[in-house]
């Protein structure tokens, strides 16, 4: 927040003035009812009312303070910005097919993965980053953007039930899963390009083989990181009729792993969110590339708040006047 005019914060040395009369008034005035013996009261506890006394004072001066920073104008700035920044391109490429619904992973691993996309996205606030989404199909979700607000707001409206109410066909498709990520980075200029592969299975949709992907994304430069998500053994599924059933967890490790050493990533295997923190310091030791931002900004007023600061700040005094600390003329 900022104040469009600042220099109405000058008229606040007024009050140095008012605070001087106000101390200087108070040693001067003379008591309005004159009592013949006063000794006997002179160590009478302090009523609440007496301490009361200088309150009305502050009060105003805490009023006159909000208006003088209404005068100023707060407000919270909005306009057109461009600057280079440096930073990679990354796609995050997620199975979503119906396995992910597992509950090994609370609540599941599609919903988990949303938070887990969330901390890194918010680490990273300099590169461009899209999503992809995969069954036994792959399409993207969110190309390449540096908005991140709007990757996640695109992320989080996933329904984590599409495979298994037939919005997308159900299966594992990781190779389609590779290579729709790698066609938002074909064209990037970027001198660092990654793509993050999460899934919980073993490849068995598509029309390209993850190896022959891990190729295709090598020859561009790319490189992939494959993580595996799920705990080992068994874990719960939820059933359709209701409750859950143990299942086993079958993750493809060997061809994720030729997929990283093929492209120059790695393999991580991810059995809780934490895990992931391995994942973001391989990817901060990358090389970063500048590119132009354009970011739009405007601006709000945000006088409200002190406004109706003023307001209780003003009725408390009137109302400490009338009722509490009523002067005798």
């Amino acid at each position: 927040m900022e104040l469009k005019h600042p220099y109405m914060l000058l008229l606040l040395t007024l009050m140095i003035p008012y605070i001087i009369w106000y101390v200087l008034r108070h040693k001067k005035s003379h008591p309005a009812l004159a009592l013949p013996e006063i000794a006997k009261y002179r160590y009478a506890p302090r009523t609440l009312r007496t301490l009361l006394i200088p309150v009305p004072n502050v009060l105003r001066l805490v009023l006159f303070t909000l208006v003088v920073i209404i005068l100023a104008r707060p407000q919270q700035k909005h306009s057109w910005s461009s600057a280079d920044v440096e930073g990679i391109d990354i796609m995050l490429s997620v199975d979503v097919s119906t396995s992910m619904l597992t509950q090994d992973f609370k609540p599941n691993r599609v919903e988990a993965l949303k938070h887990i996309a969330q901390e890194f996205v918010d680490k990273r606030p300099n590169d461009n980053i899209g999503l992809t989404l995969f069954a036994a199909e792959a399409f993207t979700q969110c190309p390449l953007t540096t908005d991140h607000a709007v990757l996640m707001n695109l992320y989080n409206s996933v329904d984590n039930q599409m495979a298994a109410k037939g919005m997308i066909a159900d299966g594992t498709a990781i190779g389609d899963g590779i290579m729709n990520a790698l066609l938002r980075l074909r064209e990037s200029k970027a001198k660092s390009k990654v793509i993050i592969l999460l899934t919980d299975g073993v490849n068995n949709s598509g029309t390209i083989a993850p190896l022959t992907a891990a190729e295709i994304a090598k020859k561009y430069g790319v490189r992939i990181y494959t993580i595996g998500i799920g705990r080992n053994g068994m874990a719960p599924f939820p059933l359709p009729t209701g409750g859950t059933a143990m299942v086993p967890v079958d993750i493809d490790e060997p061809t994720m792993r030729k997929i990283s050493e093929e492209t120059g990533g790695k393999y991580f295997r991810a059995e809780q969110n934490t895990d992931l923190s391995d994942v973001y310091s391989e990817i901060d030791q990358m090389e970063r590339t500048k590119f132009n931002v354009t970011q739009y900004h405007k601006r709000d007023e945000r006088y409200e708040p002190f406004a109706l600061a003023a307001f209780v700040v003003l009725l408390l005094e009137i109302l400490l006047r009338l009722f509490v600390v009523r002067r005798l003329p």
